[in-house]
């Protein structure tokens, strides 16, 4: 690739969509519908390209058409399966909310949370739904905590999970381990 066409491609990245669509009418003579950036930068790299050095040759051209010509295009749209509203229709669709993603303050699965509280060691296992602490499953560290302490405590707190990963008292020791 010469040195200009180099210069005129990377200098795309540096245009607004506003310019894109302008250069991309000037290259191909056309209006584009696109308001995509990156799909406008490609589309007239690839022109400017091949205006440079050359498009593809005639060989490359026919055997392209020989291709499409022996290719089993749909001239029409697949027909719906079901009608729309029928009750299949209804049974496969998604109603209400979505469930929450996973909260980020929690290690992954599997992670064994370490805490060490009045000279005894608690720890706790990470599953998928809840936690597991001494061979019983809770729905939350907070319950963990008031078993622990006999106290509301939160349980990111209590395991030193609250947002800035420090332990929740002082002589407290925090370790996470990830478990295989």
């Amino acid at each position: 690739m010469n040195t200009d066409t180099y210069k005129e491609i990377m200098s795309l990245s540096r245009m607004t969509v506003g310019e894109l669509r302008e250069k991309y009418l000037e290259v191909f003579g056309e209006e584009t519908r696109s308001h995509h950036k990156d799909f406008l930068r490609k589309r007239i790299a690839w022109r400017l390209q091949a205006l440079a050095e050359g498009d593809l040759s005639e060989r490359a051209r026919r055997r392209a058409e020989e291709l499409a010509d022996d290719a089993d295009l749909r001239i029409r749209a697949p027909r719906a399966r079901h009608k729309s509203g029928s009750a299949e229709e209804r049974a496969r669709s998604v109603r209400g909310r979505l469930p929450a993603s996973r909260d980020r303050r929690l290690p992954l699965p599997g992670t064994l949370l370490v805490r060490e509280y009045k000279g005894r060691s608690v720890v706790v296992k990470v599953l998928d739904e809840g936690f597991e602490y001494e061979g019983r499953r809770y729905k939350s560290l907070s319950a963990i905590a008031r078993e622990v302490t006999g106290t509301k405590w939160n349980g990111f707190l209590f395991f030193g999970l609250a947002g800035d990963g420090t332990p929740a008292s002082g002589t407290a020791e925090k370790r996470r381990r990830r478990t295989g």
